[in-house]
């Protein structure tokens, strides 16, 4: 058994970002492990056959394959930050988290991938992904955070996909009806736990 819990990661995926962020504010030690989607590490296969990251694969033999529920193990046993409290984890903020894994997501990948999904242009796809936009907008007039003064895990867990889905066209997010998102998502990617989360790591 390995002495650290060991995360089989990929920098850019917006699932294992979230890993990452609640690993980092957790303080929890693990040992990275960037993987090359084209030449996935047997020693993932062997744990965890879906073949998707985050896997985190603890000293005691046991596998979380889900962001969700890695952020959760973290954070119960350390949360500093106080991610998993108020609102920070409540009804309402599941249900946000649902619908960002959801409907957002599908509405995403069509989005920002076009070419694979030529059933519907991709302005439509960014249209239906708008909808969620809004509410996140409307939750987040007079607040900083989706969890309130503070943010919560609800925030972590959707930031990494709205940072995607801005990141399809820059200039049209600029000039988007969603200034509430939009600063939202910039305090999020000036802030010191994103940089360090987004190290870049050579695959092991």
């Amino acid at each position: 058994m390995p002495i650290l819990p060991t995360l089989y990661t990929f920098r850019r995926c917006p699932y294992a970002i979230r890993a990452r962020l609640a690993l980092a504010a957790s303080q929890t030690p693990v040992l990275h492990h960037e993987v090359s989607l084209r030449d996935k590490p047997a020693a993932m296969l062997a744990i965890s056959p879906k073949g998707t990251v985050p896997v985190l694969h603890l000293v005691d033999g046991t596998v979380l394959e889900q962001s969700l529920e890695i952020m959760v193990w973290a954070l119960k046993h350390n949360d500093p930050q106080g991610w998993l409290e108020g609102s920070g984890w409540d009804d309402e903020a599941r249900q946000l988290v649902a619908t960002n894994d959801g409907e957002f997501k599908r509405n995403l990948d069509r989005y920002k991938y076009p070419e694979r999904f030529p059933e519907r242009d991709q302005a439509g796809h960014r249209q239906q992904g708008e909808v969620f936009l809004q509410t996140l907008d409307n939750h987040l007039a007079g607040q900083a955070w989706l969890a309130g003064a503070r943010a919560g895990l609800v925030d972590m867990a959707i930031l990494p996909f709205v940072r995607q889905f801005a990141h399809v066209d820059k200039d049209w997010f600029a000039e988007a009806p969603y200034p509430h998102v939009r600063s939202w998502l910039e305090r999020f990617l000036e802030s010191e736990l994103f940089a360090g989360v987004m190290e870049k790591r050579s695959p092991a």
